[in-house]
């Protein structure tokens, strides 16, 4: 999932000015939750992944990856594609998701979310990572 481009302004004062907050910026926001929540292995679909997987290479992770947002003048609604660890609770973790995603936009942005949406594309298995540094040596 792309996160758009566009930017939002959030009321101020008006004597103060506006604050404009990017969408990109709302994504890392719900994006760097997500990673920080237990049973969330990986964010985004198969080719996200494997393109994160080059930019933590050469240091340049994408928080906002498997993350869309659609940020209105006062709400957000987010979209989360994620890979869970086996053997957590599907439903649980996808709730725990949710959560603090909410939590951390509300907080750090100063955004009403209006909903979450998580999507579940796989599951990561502990023996993946032995088969892989198997191959690797």
């Amino acid at each position: 999932m792309a996160t758009t481009t566009s930017t939002t302004a959030v009321p101020a004062e008006p004597t103060t000015g506006k604050t404009v907050i990017s969408d990109a910026v709302v994504a890392k926001v719900a994006g760097i939750a997500a990673r920080e929540v237990p049973g969330v292995h990986a964010l985004g679909g198969g080719a996200a992944r494997a393109l994160g997987a080059l930019r933590e290479a050469i240091n340049a992770t994408d928080h906002g990856q498997g993350i869309s947002v659609e940020v209105g003048e006062k709400q957000v609604a987010a979209d989360v594609t994620i890979v869970a660890e086996y053997p957590v609770s599907l439903q649980k973790v996808a709730a725990d998701v949710r959560a603090a995603i909410v939590q951390a936009i509300e907080r750090i942005v100063g955004l009403e979310v209006t909903e979450v949406n998580v999507t579940i594309n796989d599951v990561h298995l502990p023996s993946d990572d032995d088969d892989q540094e198997a191959r690797v040596q």
